[in-house]
């Protein structure tokens, strides 16, 4: 028998050609698979063009409520975001933000067609916050779209935030807005003694506005202020309004938070964002002087993991950050140990007290105006009982008598008692 008989005889054979067909149907299966995955290749290649943008970038949130305002309407699986607003009458409207879901979603922008992917790596935790990524895909090879989209986000932020002040919380391993931004309170409204509101004021005005003077000098381009006195004196609200009448964002730290560590701290530190005021409430409260370590009670000890050398070493140490102004207040100074409050660290120290004749007297002005008369009289029974008045009791005793500044002198003499 010959080859070409043999041949003949094989493709007689049905259990060969039922063979040969299934190989050739599956061959032919796997080419077209080929090409049309490799077509799908070059069509995302060169006809889309893809934007990642993870929760650790600073345009994340601008991209989530861009989302909100464009793409949540055209999608039909939502998140919601409940939030609350004071409206001028006093009372609380609720809103409810709606942003696409985790998953897949679909929209349209300037006539071209976008997929959006949100997707989250982890289950949300009390220390951290969950890892997500929202990748835009758009059928279209223009990159500027996505340049449009972040510049339309970023004016759409800014603008919500127009007039009103910031403020961020340390979540995980970044600064995150707490609550809705806020309204700015003046200056004038926290009262002082004479001079020290004007002095600290200067003072940052001076170190924003030359950056080259330390530059040129070699000088660490950062800045410390330490305001101390007895509770109730107005350190924290003279922070909020002068961040207010500086157009700056207050990040908020609690050194006594338990996950927070020296290597969180000096990262939060290093990403706080521009143009902040880093705030480090009640100093004392954290740390203890090295000099009454030995005082403290063994039960206290190693409940905070950051370490006074830690947080001296972020403030002034080799890998401190610059351009930043630390802002810390204290209720007793003299617990604070000296390293910490020596220059470099603490550039500038302000006792925030009780209150003077001044600031009694301009008080009672700002609650009554035109009420020069009675102001007096009111220094004057202040005065006489010989103790010490913080501005929030002041307050409290107008709140109880705001339109009536002739009862404000009735119990001025007993005001501890009212209070």
């Amino acid at each position: 028998m010959t080859i070409t008989d043999y041949i003949n005889s094989l493709s007689d054979n049905p259990y060969f050609g039922a063979g040969f067909g299934l190989f050739t149907v599956g061959a032919a299966g796997a080419v077209l698979r080929k090409g049309f995955q490799g077509a799908q290749i070059l069509f995302r290649r060169h006809c889309m063009t893809t934007m990642e943008v993870h929760s650790r970038d600073k345009s994340y949130q601008w991209v989530l409520q861009w989302m909100t305002e464009k793409g949540a309407r055209q999608t039909q699986h939502l998140s919601v975001e409940t939030s609350y607003e004071q409206l001028e009458s006093g009372h609380i409207k609720t809103k409810y933000d709606f942003i696409p879901s985790i998953g897949q979603h679909f929209f349209q922008y300037k006539n071209t067609w976008i997929r959006v992917e949100r997707s989250r790596e982890q289950q949300s935790t009390m220390l951290d916050m969950p890892f997500e990524t929202v990748t835009l895909t758009a059928l279209s090879r223009d990159k500027s779209i996505y340049f449009s989209i972040l510049e339309e986000a970023r004016k759409q932020a800014l603008k919500k935030e127009e007039g009103k002040l910031v403020m961020y919380t340390a979540m995980g391993s970044e600064w995150r807005p707490f609550g809705n931004p806020r309204r700015k309170r003046e200056l004038a409204s926290v009262v002082l003694d004479t001079g020290v509101a004007d002095r600290i004021m200067k003072d940052v005005q001076e170190f924003i506005g030359n950056p080259a003077w330390y530059t040129d000098r070699g000088i660490p381009y950062r800045r410390g202020y330490l305001l101390h006195g007895p509770p109730g004196c107005g350190k924290s609200s003279f922070i909020t309004a002068l961040a207010s009448e500086l157009d700056l964002s207050i990040c908020v730290l609690n050194l006594s938070e338990r996950s927070l560590t020296d290597d969180r701290l000096n990262h939060l530190l290093a990403v706080a964002p521009q143009q902040s005021i880093i705030l480090l409430e009640d100093i004392d409260a954290a740390f203890v002087s090295r000099a009454d370590s030995e005082k403290v009670a063994t039960a206290y000890e190693g409940l905070n993991r950051v370490t006074l050398s830690g947080l001296l070493n972020c403030l002034d140490g080799v890998a401190s950050t610059e351009a930043r102004i630390v802002f810390m207040t204290t209720n007793h100074i003299e617990r604070l140990d000296k390293a910490l409050v020596r220059p470099g660290r603490v550039d500038m120290k302000e006792k925030i007290g009780h209150c003077s004749s001044d600031q009694l007297r301009r008080m009672f002005l700002r609650f009554y105006p035109e009420e020069s008369t009675r102001a007096k009289q009111y220094v004057d029974i202040i005065t006489k009982t010989g103790k010490p008045i913080s501005p929030a009791q002041v307050q409290g005793l107008f709140m109880l008598f705001k339109d009536d500044p002739e009862a404000v002198l009735k119990n001025a003499h007993n005001w501890e008692e009212i209070l």
